[in-house]
């Protein structure tokens, strides 16, 4: 549960930490210390719903079932992807190589697509099997049908279906993490 005001800790807390409100802070930073160190990649999720496509920077990506394939990608509620994967029902999840790790910050905001030239922030993109874009130079991607969407909290846990992927560099190429930037996000 939030603070009063929607600023502050926020529960549950442990019993060493329930009715001191230093000690609700102090746990707060902790926890968000810990999941912090949760080793996370880094990846460019691609949405797309009619002609509006839109590739976002996301760290929780996750398969979820073997049979069928499923990956859980979770998505903050106020992003331009969410709108895009909510109405479009696709998205893929586009890796990243270690040595492109600035990349990942060209899609923290909403981007520039340029249809004609059939780029986001500049960088080329195709459209997979369902429409969704796929970055060229991602060394791999999942091109995913959306099969659930759960309400979680300030995120919607969409879980989509694997209809196609592919290696794009050589399977052996170092992909980037969140340890390997100065980024947090989450916690």
């Amino acid at each position: 549960m939030a603070a009063p005001g929607g600023t502050g800790p926020i529960g549950p807390f442990p019993a060493r930490a329930r009715e001191d409100p230093g000690e609700q802070e102090a746990y707060d930073k902790l926890r968000r210390r810990v999941l912090w160190s949760l080793p996370s990649g880094l990846y460019v999720l691609g949405s797309r719903a009619g002609d509006r496509r839109n590739a976002m920077t996301i760290n929780w990506v996750s398969q979820v079932s073997f049979e069928p394939k499923l990956v859980g990608v979770s998505v903050e509620k106020p992003a331009l992807t969410h709108e895009l994967v909510a109405d479009g029902g696709v998205f893929s999840v586009n890796t990243v190589a270690r040595a492109d790790s600035a990349m990942i910050r060209k899609f923290t905001k909403p981007v520039d697509a340029d249809l004609g030239a059939m780029t986001l922030n500049g960088f080329a993109f195709h459209d997979g099997a369902t429409g969704a874009p796929v970055l060229d130079r991602a060394p791999a991607f999942l091109d995913c049908e959306v099969r659930h969407a759960l309400d979680v909290g300030g995120h919607t846990l969409f879980v989509g279906e694997v209809v196609d992927c592919g290696f794009q560099a050589a399977e052996d190429t170092p992909v980037l993490r969140m340890e390997d930037t100065r980024m947090h996000y989450g916690g």
